[in-house]
């Protein structure tokens, strides 16, 4: 594909700002609607932004580093863009599309690419019952909070939380305890993509808990419904030899 027409995208950081002006004077700027690619400057929070923006556009996204740890994105140059672009390797990332019920019953809904946390909110540790496809799997986690991560997002908030790395292309989600403290020894999951996994707070008035997709964070929540998006996706474009696949993969001999 000719990759003419490029819209280029920027974080509010300095350095972004300065690599978005000399590249419009390069290479122009295209609006999005009629860009063949979306370049984002910045870091990866800018990338999970601009991967929300555009997923419902069949835009591809290329990414560069602008920011600070830049997982999601690819080494800065100025030159050769459109030579890079048209070798640049695709790979798709489904969302989890997030269903939370609050204690007065309104629902919210949110996406996420990463992950979709579920956190207590005050002193008080949380605890939650997790269901998966209907069935109960554990009556009662007492933790910090669980998230659930897809591929992409396993190597962001759910690595902190030790939870496992996933293969970018593997049909799998991680579901991870944040500090559990009963069951102790209760590590987490590997679940199936396809999996719908509901996870109530058991005390939520006395121990309020939040859920977080992404960006999108909202308060005082009884329970939470969490599966994967089929229908919708992220194209993201990288450089050959340094693919999001590879990237999750050397990630796990780095120490």
């Amino acid at each position: 594909m000719e990759f003419r027409r490029l819209a280029f995208v920027a974080a509010e950081a300095p350095q972004a700002r300065r690599a978005l002006g000399r590249l419009v004077k390069a290479y122009g700027q295209a609006t999005p609607e009629t860009a063949d690619v979306i370049v984002a400057l910045g870091g990866d929070g800018l990338m999970l932004q601009t991967m929300h923006r555009f997923m419902s556009s069949g835009k591809a996204i290329y990414g560069m580093n602008r920011g600070s740890v830049g997982f999601l994105m690819n080494d800065y140059s100025e030159t050769n863009l459109r030579e890079r672009l048209k070798a640049a390797e695709p790979t798709s990332v489904h969302p989890l599309k997030m269903k939370a019920i609050d204690q007065s019953g309104t629902v919210h809904k949110a996406m996420a690419f990463n992950e979709v946390s579920f956190l207590r909110q005050r002193h008080q540790t949380a605890k939650l019952k997790i269901s998966i496809d209907g069935h109960v799997r554990l009556e009662e986690l007492t933790c910090d909070g669980i998230l659930l991560a897809t591929p992409a997002g396993s190597t962001a908030y759910n690595l902190s939380a030790y939870g496992p790395i996933l293969p970018i292309n593997s049909p799998l989600l991680a579901l991870t305890p944040i500090s559990p403290f009963r069951p102790r020894r209760w590590r987490g999951a590997i679940i199936p993509h396809q999996a719908h996994v509901m996870i109530e707070s058991l005390e939520a008035e006395k121990r309020p808990v939040a859920a977080v997709a992404d960006h999108v964070e909202v308060r005082n929540i009884r329970k939470v419904e969490i599966a994967q998006d089929r229908k919708r996706s992220a194209r993201l474009l990288f450089d050959p030899g340094h693919s999001l696949a590879e990237r999750v993969l050397a990630e796990q001999f780095r120490f």
